[in-house]
């Protein structure tokens, strides 16, 4: 591909009384439980949430392509939304790309934050535009991440990125790093490459994650993003968890990072077991700003 990184643009951050406007551009939300709990924890913050229109639900998918889209694009120009949060990821963002104008988005610079799905919205806007957008918990998962996780979230939305130096990460494959962050979920990237919604992967450190998939199909993934020369252009690899945290997870991660390690041929720094995905680890990563891994500190750095 030959387009290059946008500028940087660094969305306002978020201060307390703000208002945090709620969407669901991926599957429909059941979990009403989970749903109030996160919204007691962004208001326990200072924050007021607005909750979105309610859309016909249709099967898998929250509403349809144009209800879902003109939602996300109703709440990012309502004046009073400071940041917007899924509130769940599931299946259909890709399905949204058709029916959205990134450049409007950067008319009015705005948190994005969700994952799992939501990860192609957040690579998309952020290569259209150059915003900074933030992989998070969505609002359903909020309440069930980690103190850490939970911690980072709020402190990345509310003031600069700071450092992230985990505990228990494996430096695979060492050495120094920097570039652009993109990434998020394997699966939901692995099914962009080849459409006009690719991320930038030159010179980019890429982080990756999943869940429900087997082993054989995180390797079929990552082989697919080597066989098309996807990871030879990456500056760093880094491996979030690709289960929820049962029992099979540190066999099923060494296996992936075995691989992962094959396909990079030790040419660039691969990281393991860092703290993000669908269980209870998941800190905030800020897709579009420049980060460094310093494998020597066993940290991850961000700039502007």
């Amino acid at each position: 591909m030959s387009e290059t990184v946008k500028q940087v643009i660094i969305p306002p951050r978020l201060q307390p009384g703000d208002t945090i406007g709620l969407v669901t551009p991926a599957g429909p939300v059941h979990e009403l439980d989970r749903v109030r709990a996160g919204i007691d924890i962004l208001e326990e913050a200072g924050f007021i949430v607005k909750l979105p229109v309610d859309l016909e639900k249709e099967e898998y998918l929250a509403g349809s392509d144009e209800a879902r889209a003109r939602q996300l694009t109703e709440v990012w120009h309502d004046s009073e939304v400071k940041g917007i949060l899924a509130m769940r990821g599931g299946y259909g963002a890709m399905r949204l790309l058709a029916y959205l104008d990134p450049a409007e988005f950067a008319k009015y610079p705005k948190i994005l934050a969700g994952f799992s799905d939501i990860t192609i919205l957040l690579n998309e806007i952020q290569r259209r535009t150059g915003l900074v957008t933030y992989h998070t918990p969505v609002l359903t998962t909020l309440a069930s991440s980690d103190a850490a996780s939970r911690q980072s979230f709020l402190e990345m939305l509310t003031g600069p990125a700071k450092p992230i130096a985990p505990p228990n990460l494996q430096i695979l494959t060492g050495g120094g790093a920097t570039g652009h962050l993109i990434g998020g979920n394997l699966a939901s990237l692995s099914h962009l490459l080849g459409t006009p919604y690719e991320p930038l992967w030159r010179k980019g450190i890429l982080f990756i994650e999943d869940v429900g998939e087997a082993p054989y199909q995180i390797d079929r993934m990552l082989t697919q993003l080597q066989a098309s020369g996807r990871l030879a252009q990456l500056s760093g690899l880094i491996l979030g968890t690709f289960s929820e945290g049962d029992e099979r997870e540190q066999e099923w991660s060494e296996l992936i990072w075995a691989r992962a390690r094959e396909l990079t041929g030790d040419q660039i720094p691969l990281w393991g077991n860092f703290p993000v995905g669908h269980g209870k680890r998941n800190v905030t990563m800020p897709i579009g700003m420049t980060a460094t891994m310093d494998s020597d500190e066993g940290r991850l750095e961000f700039s502007t």
